[in-house]
């Protein structure tokens, strides 16, 4: 994988975040730069140890599934990509997902549980890269680190700016460029591309 293709693994993986982000600052009266760096710095953390270990799990399973490891790469891709497509579209039909009224809570109680919810997709997008192989992990995993980090602060910002306008987009885009990402994957791996 090039640096172009972990650029935008790291776009797609930070969408969620960067929604929940948006979310936050939508909340506040007023963002400030603590908050957005505080959203930035737990979503990133997890969205760039959650693919280490991910990708630690997939190492141990790799010889064992070696034939079938690009459609298992492709199929959590995919999965994960769909189910991106499919909550912006329930969310679309629901109305708002982000509540405005002025309270936001950054404890470090909550913080955990948002960021590894938003990350709990990377976990499995670390084992497809075990699966994909080639990969250099740690520049993955920095690349990752750093794109949620910035794109968390800027959603709190731009949550505070714009309200909820930007969530379901991003959460369009992340999707489709995961779904990508595994369909090239495959294609490699079966001589197409």
């Amino acid at each position: 994988m090039g640096i172009g293709e972990l650029l935008l693994l790291g776009l797609g993986l930070s969408m969620d975040a960067f929604a929940v982000s948006i979310c936050k600052g939508l909340a506040m009266k007023k963002a400030t730069v603590g908050a957005s760096v505080t959203c930035g710095i737990w979503f990133g953390g997890f969205q760039a140890l959650m693919p280490l270990i991910g990708y630690w799990l997939g190492s141990f399973f790799a010889e064992a599934i070696e034939a079938v490891d690009h459609w298992v790469a492709f199929a959590l891709l995919a999965i994960i990509g769909i189910n991106m497509l499919k909550e912006a579209v329930e969310e679309e039909e629901e109305g708002p997902s982000c509540p405005v009224d002025g309270k936001v809570d950054l404890s470090p109680k909550t913080m955990l549980v948002l960021a590894v919810a938003t990350s709990i997709d990377a976990l499995a997008v670390g084992i497809s890269l075990a699966m994909a192989g080639s990969v250099n992990i740690w520049a993955a995993v920095i690349l990752i680190g750093i794109f949620t980090f910035g794109m968390s602060a800027a959603g709190v910002q731009i949550g505070n700016l714009f309200g909820s306008r930007f969530e379901k987009k991003a959460q369009i885009a992340g999707g489709l460029i995961l779904i990508g990402l595994g369909l090239k994957i495959l294609l490699e791996h079966l001589g197409i591309l």
